[in-house]
């Protein structure tokens, strides 16, 4: 197993949550040495590498980068992310708000770019409930007029 060595986990870091639907992920970013996170990579997800985490989905993994991408430093930090419930979808949603809430603790200008491209607005929509007397939240059972 490829996870953060003990000597990245000691130094200081910088902390936020990120949710999307029912996913909730606890992102952790430190300052990366290039000759560390060349040996150990940048990038993990409950202590797996991202690309382990994700199943080496493309679009899942560039949803998770692009807060790094859109500031243009995807090297330049090591990341962990603790995420749980939802889907696959929705966690990698979280990581991405999470990372965005992260980057603006660490550096406030970056706060500029990463609200106009939306990442850190968190994205409220939610499976809506079933109501009494409906086969679903909003179907109705089917009606015979004979």
């Amino acid at each position: 197993m490829n996870s953060l060595p003990k000597t990245i986990t000691s130094k200081k870091f910088y902390q936020a949550v990120g949710r999307r639907k029912e996913a909730v992920a606890q992102v952790r970013l430190w300052t990366a040495n290039p000759e560390q996170s060349a040996k150990t990579g940048h990038f993990f997800i409950n202590d797996k590498p991202c690309n382990e985490y994700l199943n080496n989905d493309i679009s899942l993994i560039k949803t998770v980068q692009s807060p790094l991408e859109k500031i243009k430093s995807e090297e330049k930090f090591l990341i962990s992310a603790k995420v749980s419930g939802g889907g696959i979808r929705g966690q990698a949603d979280a990581i991405r708000h999470g990372l965005s809430r992260v980057l603006v603790e660490f550096f406030p200008n970056f706060r500029k770019k990463l609200k106009k491209a939306g990442y850190l607005t968190r994205d409220a929509r939610v499976v809506e409930r079933k109501k009494y007397g409906l086969k679903k939240a909003r179907r109705a059972p089917q009606f015979s007029k004979r």
